[in-house]
């Protein structure tokens, strides 16, 4: 089923671990809506890049999301959340700057371990960056390098 003229829900549901680990990730059809409104948001950054984004996680079942060590109140489980590269644009961190400094609405957009980017969207969008790179540390206000950095 195709979401947007570049997203299908395939795509955004589609999971490597799921399909090693046989298990099921098809969303709900309570979830679709959640899964356009991603759809939508990952068009327009797509268009920001002007390159195609490389999704390696969208949708995740509760069961995915446990499996993956994700958060258990993850957007990922909602299908509001997307992790994504895009290398012909750029570094993660150089991803985030530029959705930061558009008009792009988002809920947040994390730099996770300065490999991939992680974003979601609302319907009441917070707007919020954020960096991880210690699960120990926790989540960082802003868009920080690894060395401690603040990336502005």
């Amino acid at each position: 089923m195709r979401l947007t003229q570049n997203f299908s829900l395939e795509q955004l549901s589609y999971s490597e671990t799921a399909a090693r680990e046989r298990i099921d990730n098809t969303p709900g059809a309570d979830l679709v809506d959640n899964l356009l409104l991603l759809a939508e948001g990952l068009e327009r950054v797509r268009m920001l890049t002007g390159f195609p984004l490389e999704i390696s996680s969208g949708y995740r079942s509760l069961e995915l999301n446990r499996r993956v060590g994700g958060a258990q109140t993850s957007q990922h489980t909602q299908g509001l959340a997307a992790d994504f590269t895009c290398p012909e644009f750029g570094s993660p961190a150089d991803i985030i700057k530029a959705i930061r400094d558009s008009d792009i609405e988002f809920d947040q957009c994390i730099l996770e371990y300065a490999k991939w980017v992680h974003i979601s969207f609302s319907r009441l969008p917070r707007g919020k960056v954020l960096t991880i790179h210690d699960p120990r540390e926790g989540y960082l206000d802003g868009l920080w390098d690894e060395d401690g950095t603040q990336i502005v």
